[in-house]
């Protein structure tokens, strides 16, 4: 089964940290993954740039809205995802416990739910293959295509360490 385990901490503890213990925290987090990868039990796993970076969207009654920042007032923020294959929820949560990031903030961990329309036999993607000439592009071809609001270019930012 899969489950979703959204990492949450709070960014001014993790920026309070000295450069060397930081490394050292992102290089056991990186040797879990390693780990997770190396028994197949690894789907996927990202951290996220700061909080600072986000935008919220909403649409109500037709109405595009963004707001810099995360939607929630909350002390610990979104900071990354691990998404694994556990044969159940008990699993989920021993390999979870291993995470170095628990010592630091929550790791929420839920199952994830398949999504199906009826009548695709079980292919969640069934519905939305289709051949290439038939595909409709609905991607704005420019900023002026986007819904008004503030848009600004934002650069990636790259950690290597370990």
């Amino acid at each position: 089964m899969k489950y979703l385990c959204l990492v949450y901490f709070e960014e001014p503890v993790l920026d309070a940290m000295n450069g060397p213990k930081r490394d050292a925290l992102t290089c056991e987090a990186l040797d879990h993954i390693d780990e997770l990868g190396a028994r197949n039990q690894l789907l996927a796993a990202e951290a996220l740039q700061p909080v600072h970076t986000a935008v919220s969207v909403r649409v109500r009654n037709g109405r595009f809205s963004s707001t810099d920042g995360p939607f929630a007032e909350t002390k610990e923020q979104l900071g990354g995802f691990v998404l694994i294959d556990a044969i159940d929820l008990n699993e989920a949560l021993q390999i979870v416990a291993k995470n170095p990031m628990a010592r630091f903030g929550t790791i929420e961990v839920r199952p994830i739910m398949p999504l199906e329309r009826r009548g695709t036999s079980g292919d969640p993607l069934a519905a939305r293959r289709q051949p290439a000439s038939a595909a409709r592009d609905t991607s704005p071809s420019s900023a002026a295509d986007l819904p008004p609001g503030r848009l600004e270019a934002r650069s990636p930012v790259t950690v290597s360490l370990c």
